[in-house]
Protein backbone atom coordinates (compact mmCIF):
# COMPACT_ATOMS: atom_id res chain seq x y z
CA UNK A 1 0.00 0.00 0.00
CA UNK A 2 1.00 3.64 -0.40
CA UNK A 3 1.70 5.67 2.75
CA UNK A 4 3.26 9.01 3.63
CA UNK A 5 6.19 8.05 5.83
CA UNK A 6 7.94 10.54 8.12
CA UNK A 7 11.59 9.81 7.43
CA UNK A 8 12.80 12.25 10.08
CA UNK A 9 10.99 14.50 12.55
CA UNK A 10 11.03 18.04 11.20
CA UNK A 11 9.64 19.96 8.22
CA UNK A 12 6.77 18.95 5.92
CA UNK A 13 9.24 17.79 3.28
CA UNK A 14 10.27 14.94 5.57
CA UNK A 15 7.03 13.13 4.65
CA UNK A 16 7.74 10.90 1.67
CA UNK A 17 5.46 8.51 -0.20
CA UNK A 18 6.58 4.92 0.29
CA UNK A 19 5.25 1.43 -0.40
CA UNK A 20 4.52 -0.49 2.81
CA UNK A 21 3.09 -3.88 3.60
CA UNK A 22 -0.66 -3.77 4.08
CA UNK A 23 -1.56 -4.41 7.74
CA UNK A 24 -3.79 -7.27 8.87
CA UNK A 25 -6.55 -6.91 11.46
CA UNK A 26 -6.16 -8.73 14.78
CA UNK A 27 -8.61 -9.48 17.56
CA UNK A 28 -11.49 -6.97 17.62
CA UNK A 29 -9.90 -5.01 14.76
CA UNK A 30 -10.94 -4.14 11.24
CA UNK A 31 -8.97 -3.24 8.13
CA UNK A 32 -10.25 -0.03 6.54
CA UNK A 33 -9.59 0.98 2.95
CA UNK A 34 -9.10 4.73 3.42
CA UNK A 35 -10.95 7.00 1.01
CA UNK A 36 -10.05 10.27 2.74
CA UNK A 37 -7.94 11.42 5.69
CA UNK A 38 -8.53 14.59 7.67
CA UNK A 39 -5.62 16.89 8.52
CA UNK A 40 -5.38 18.38 12.02
CA UNK A 41 -2.90 20.63 13.85
CA UNK A 42 -1.75 17.64 15.90
CA UNK A 43 -0.60 16.05 12.62
CA UNK A 44 1.93 18.73 11.78
CA UNK A 45 2.94 19.27 15.40
CA UNK A 46 3.82 15.61 15.85
CA UNK A 47 5.46 15.43 12.42
CA UNK A 48 7.71 18.27 13.51
CA UNK A 49 8.72 16.81 16.87
CA UNK A 50 7.50 13.23 17.27
CA UNK A 51 6.01 14.45 20.53
CA UNK A 52 3.25 11.91 21.10
CA UNK A 53 3.78 8.38 22.34
CA UNK A 54 3.32 5.09 20.57
CA UNK A 55 5.00 5.60 17.19
CA UNK A 56 5.62 2.50 15.09
CA UNK A 57 9.06 1.71 13.68
CA UNK A 58 7.90 3.44 10.47
CA UNK A 59 6.05 6.64 11.51
CA UNK A 60 2.94 7.60 9.53
CA UNK A 61 0.96 10.55 10.89
CA UNK A 62 -2.77 11.19 10.75
CA UNK A 63 -5.81 9.98 12.70
CA UNK A 64 -8.99 11.08 10.90
CA UNK A 65 -10.23 8.48 8.43
CA UNK A 66 -13.29 7.78 6.35
CA UNK A 67 -13.41 4.64 4.27
CA UNK A 68 -14.74 1.15 3.69
CA UNK A 69 -14.23 -1.92 5.85
CA UNK A 70 -12.07 -4.32 3.83
CA UNK A 71 -11.76 -7.15 6.35
CA UNK A 72 -12.64 -7.92 9.96
CA UNK A 73 -10.61 -9.70 12.59
CA UNK A 74 -11.79 -12.32 15.09
CA UNK A 75 -14.36 -11.10 17.61
CA UNK A 76 -15.81 -8.23 15.56
CA UNK A 77 -19.59 -8.37 15.43
CA UNK A 78 -20.65 -4.80 14.75
CA UNK A 79 -18.97 -4.27 11.36
CA UNK A 80 -18.76 -6.23 8.10
CA UNK A 81 -16.73 -5.89 4.89
CA UNK A 82 -18.25 -3.19 2.70
CA UNK A 83 -19.48 -1.03 5.60
CA UNK A 84 -18.65 2.67 5.25
CA UNK A 85 -17.12 3.99 8.46
CA UNK A 86 -15.39 7.03 9.91
CA UNK A 87 -13.38 7.59 13.06
CA UNK A 88 -10.22 8.61 14.86
CA UNK A 89 -8.60 5.34 15.88
CA UNK A 90 -5.90 4.80 18.50
CA UNK A 91 -5.19 8.46 19.37
CA UNK A 92 -2.67 9.41 20.71
CA UNK A 93 -0.89 6.26 19.49
CA UNK A 94 -0.08 5.91 15.81
CA UNK A 95 -3.05 5.25 13.55
CA UNK A 96 -1.29 6.00 10.27
CA UNK A 97 -4.22 7.64 8.48
CA UNK A 98 -2.05 8.99 5.65
CA UNK A 99 -2.13 5.62 3.92
CA UNK A 100 -4.32 3.48 1.69
CA UNK A 101 -5.20 1.11 4.55
CA UNK A 102 -5.55 1.46 8.31
CA UNK A 103 -6.12 -1.16 11.01
CA UNK A 104 -8.34 0.05 13.83
CA UNK A 105 -10.21 -1.33 16.84
CA UNK A 106 -13.78 -1.81 15.65
CA UNK A 107 -15.14 0.28 18.53
CA UNK A 108 -12.99 3.26 17.48
CA UNK A 109 -15.14 3.62 14.35
CA UNK A 110 -18.81 4.26 13.58
CA UNK A 111 -21.02 4.14 10.48
CA UNK A 112 -20.31 7.07 8.19
CA UNK A 113 -23.22 9.54 7.96
CA UNK A 114 -24.99 8.59 4.73
CA UNK A 115 -25.51 12.22 3.76
CA UNK A 116 -21.77 12.99 3.73
CA UNK A 117 -19.09 12.18 1.19
CA UNK A 118 -15.95 10.48 2.44
CA UNK A 119 -14.12 13.81 2.17
CA UNK A 120 -16.69 15.51 4.39
CA UNK A 121 -16.78 12.62 6.86
CA UNK A 122 -12.98 12.60 7.16
CA UNK A 123 -13.14 16.23 8.28
CA UNK A 124 -15.16 15.34 11.36
CA UNK A 125 -13.75 12.79 13.84
CA UNK A 126 -10.92 14.44 15.77
CA UNK A 127 -12.30 17.98 15.67
CA UNK A 128 -15.93 17.02 16.28
CA UNK A 129 -15.06 14.59 19.07
CA UNK A 130 -12.90 17.28 20.67
CA UNK A 131 -15.82 19.70 20.61
CA UNK A 132 -18.29 17.04 21.79
CA UNK A 133 -16.15 15.80 24.65
CA UNK A 134 -15.38 19.37 25.73
CA UNK A 135 -18.88 20.82 25.53
CA UNK A 136 -21.09 17.82 26.24
CA UNK A 137 -19.11 15.31 28.30
CA UNK A 138 -17.04 17.86 30.27
CA UNK A 139 -18.94 21.17 30.40
CA UNK A 140 -22.43 19.62 30.09
CA UNK A 141 -23.77 22.62 28.16
CA UNK A 142 -27.47 23.11 28.86
CA UNK A 143 -30.28 24.96 27.06
CA UNK A 144 -30.16 28.72 27.57
CA UNK A 145 -26.55 28.84 28.71
CA UNK A 146 -24.17 31.33 27.13
CA UNK A 147 -21.20 29.64 25.45
CA UNK A 148 -18.13 31.47 24.16
CA UNK A 149 -16.17 29.62 21.45
CA UNK A 150 -12.74 30.99 20.60
CA UNK A 151 -11.41 30.54 17.04
CA UNK A 152 -14.98 29.84 15.99
CA UNK A 153 -14.13 29.43 12.29
CA UNK A 154 -11.34 26.92 12.89
CA UNK A 155 -11.38 23.15 12.70
CA UNK A 156 -12.71 22.53 16.22
CA UNK A 157 -14.39 25.91 16.61
CA UNK A 158 -16.76 25.75 13.64
CA UNK A 159 -18.05 22.39 14.86
CA UNK A 160 -18.23 23.53 18.48
CA UNK A 161 -20.49 26.43 17.48
CA UNK A 162 -22.92 23.98 15.90
CA UNK A 163 -22.80 21.47 18.76
CA UNK A 164 -23.41 24.19 21.36
CA UNK A 165 -26.31 25.51 19.29
CA UNK A 166 -27.77 22.01 19.00
CA UNK A 167 -27.66 21.85 22.81
CA UNK A 168 -29.86 24.95 22.97
CA UNK A 169 -27.12 27.39 24.00
CA UNK A 170 -26.71 31.07 23.14
CA UNK A 171 -23.42 30.97 21.21
CA UNK A 172 -20.79 33.69 20.96
CA UNK A 173 -17.78 33.18 18.70
CA UNK A 174 -14.51 34.99 18.11
CA UNK A 175 -13.15 35.17 14.56
CA UNK A 176 -11.59 37.62 12.12
CA UNK A 177 -14.11 39.86 10.33
CA UNK A 178 -14.00 38.05 6.93
CA UNK A 179 -15.20 34.86 8.66
CA UNK A 180 -18.14 36.39 10.55
CA UNK A 181 -20.77 35.52 7.97
CA UNK A 182 -19.79 31.86 8.04
CA UNK A 183 -19.78 31.69 11.84
CA UNK A 184 -23.26 33.26 11.96
CA UNK A 185 -24.44 30.87 9.26
CA UNK A 186 -23.28 27.99 11.44
CA UNK A 187 -25.48 29.23 14.27
CA UNK A 188 -23.57 31.79 16.33
CA UNK A 189 -25.77 34.46 17.89
CA UNK A 190 -22.89 36.91 18.23
CA UNK A 191 -19.47 37.12 16.59
CA UNK A 192 -16.58 39.23 17.87
CA UNK A 193 -13.68 40.39 15.75
CA UNK A 194 -10.72 39.56 17.99
CA UNK A 195 -8.54 41.92 15.93
CA UNK A 196 -10.53 45.04 16.78
CA UNK A 197 -12.11 44.28 20.17
CA UNK A 198 -11.13 42.61 23.42
CA UNK A 199 -13.80 40.00 23.94
CA UNK A 200 -13.93 40.55 27.72
CA UNK A 201 -14.92 44.18 27.09
CA UNK A 202 -17.97 43.31 24.97
CA UNK A 203 -19.18 40.00 26.44
CA UNK A 204 -20.63 39.24 29.87
CA UNK A 205 -22.59 36.58 31.68
CA UNK A 206 -20.81 33.63 30.05
CA UNK A 207 -21.41 30.14 31.45
CA UNK A 208 -18.97 28.09 29.35
CA UNK A 209 -15.80 28.97 27.42
CA UNK A 210 -14.15 26.65 24.91
CA UNK A 211 -10.59 27.85 24.44
CA UNK A 212 -8.49 26.40 21.67
CA UNK A 213 -5.82 29.09 22.01
CA UNK A 214 -4.62 28.98 25.62
CA UNK A 215 -2.22 31.36 27.33
CA UNK A 216 -3.49 34.91 27.67
CA UNK A 217 -6.83 34.00 26.08
CA UNK A 218 -7.61 31.48 28.81
CA UNK A 219 -6.63 33.93 31.53
CA UNK A 220 -8.83 36.67 30.05
CA UNK A 221 -11.70 34.25 29.59
CA UNK A 222 -11.75 33.42 33.29
CA UNK A 223 -12.88 36.98 33.99
CA UNK A 224 -16.17 36.28 32.20
CA UNK A 225 -17.12 33.29 34.33
CA UNK A 226 -19.02 33.44 37.56
CA UNK A 227 -20.07 30.75 40.03
CA UNK A 228 -20.84 27.54 38.17
CA UNK A 229 -18.86 28.61 35.11
CA UNK A 230 -16.74 26.14 33.15
CA UNK A 231 -13.62 26.82 31.09
CA UNK A 232 -12.36 24.01 28.87
CA UNK A 233 -8.96 24.54 27.30
CA UNK A 234 -7.42 22.40 24.56
CA UNK A 235 -3.75 23.41 23.98
CA UNK A 236 -2.30 21.59 27.00
CA UNK A 237 -2.39 21.10 30.78
CA UNK A 238 0.07 23.95 31.26
CA UNK A 239 -2.46 26.30 29.65
CA UNK A 240 -5.12 25.88 32.35
CA UNK A 241 -5.43 29.18 34.27
CA UNK A 242 -5.31 29.41 38.04
CA UNK A 243 -8.41 28.26 39.88
CA UNK A 244 -11.17 30.74 40.70
CA UNK A 245 -13.88 30.27 43.32
CA UNK A 246 -16.89 28.49 41.89
CA UNK A 247 -15.35 28.11 38.40
CA UNK A 248 -14.12 24.85 36.94
CA UNK A 249 -11.13 25.05 34.60
CA UNK A 250 -9.97 21.86 32.88
CA UNK A 251 -7.79 20.63 30.03
CA UNK A 252 -9.32 18.04 27.70
CA UNK A 253 -7.42 15.69 25.38
CA UNK A 254 -9.66 13.99 22.84
CA UNK A 255 -9.94 10.20 22.88
CA UNK A 256 -11.51 7.59 20.57
CA UNK A 257 -15.23 7.41 21.26
CA UNK A 258 -17.63 5.10 19.40
CA UNK A 259 -20.73 6.50 21.11
CA UNK A 260 -19.58 10.09 20.57
CA UNK A 261 -19.13 9.39 16.85
CA UNK A 262 -22.67 8.04 16.70
CA UNK A 263 -24.01 11.17 18.39
CA UNK A 264 -22.08 13.33 15.93
CA UNK A 265 -23.42 11.31 13.00
CA UNK A 266 -26.96 11.76 14.36
CA UNK A 267 -26.48 15.54 14.47
CA UNK A 268 -25.31 15.44 10.85
CA UNK A 269 -28.32 13.43 9.73
CA UNK A 270 -30.68 15.83 11.55
CA UNK A 271 -29.10 18.76 9.71
CA UNK A 272 -27.66 20.25 12.89
CA UNK A 273 -23.97 19.73 12.08
CA UNK A 274 -21.93 20.04 8.91
CA UNK A 275 -18.19 20.13 8.36
CA UNK A 276 -16.65 22.98 6.41
CA UNK A 277 -13.88 21.74 4.13
CA UNK A 278 -11.42 24.47 3.17
CA UNK A 279 -8.91 22.53 1.05
CA UNK A 280 -8.84 19.08 -0.58
CA UNK A 281 -5.54 17.61 -1.81
CA UNK A 282 -4.34 14.16 -2.91
CA UNK A 283 -2.39 12.01 -0.46
CA UNK A 284 0.86 12.68 -2.29
CA UNK A 285 0.47 16.38 -1.44
CA UNK A 286 0.39 15.82 2.32
CA UNK A 287 3.41 18.10 2.76
CA UNK A 288 1.56 20.92 1.00
CA UNK A 289 -1.46 20.30 3.24
CA UNK A 290 0.75 20.73 6.30
CA UNK A 291 2.31 23.90 4.90
CA UNK A 292 -1.17 25.38 4.39
CA UNK A 293 -2.29 24.32 7.86
CA UNK A 294 0.76 25.75 9.58
CA UNK A 295 -0.09 29.21 8.23
CA UNK A 296 -3.05 29.25 10.66
CA UNK A 297 -5.50 30.76 8.17
CA UNK A 298 -7.65 27.74 7.39
CA UNK A 299 -11.42 28.01 7.67
CA UNK A 300 -12.74 24.63 8.73
CA UNK A 301 -10.67 21.62 7.69
CA UNK A 302 -8.08 20.31 5.22
CA UNK A 303 -8.65 16.81 3.82
CA UNK A 304 -6.49 14.41 1.81
CA UNK A 305 -8.08 12.12 -0.77
CA UNK A 306 -6.57 8.65 -0.68
CA UNK A 307 -8.70 6.33 -2.82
Amino acid sequence: MRAMVVEQWGGPGNMVEREMERPEPGLNEVLVRVHAAGVNPVDWKTRASGALIGWDAVPVVGWDVSGTVEAVGPGVGNLRPGDEVFGMPLFPRQAGAYAEYVVAPARHLAPKPASLTHVEAAALPLAALTAWQALVDTADVRPGERVLVHAAAGGVGHLAVQIAKARGAYVIGTASAPKHDLVRELGADEVIDYRTARFEDVVSGVDVVLDGLGGETAERSMKLLGAGGRLVTLPGPDQVPAAKDGVRAVWVLVEPDHLGLREIAALVERGELRPVVDTVLPLADAAKAHEIGELGRTTGKIVLTVA
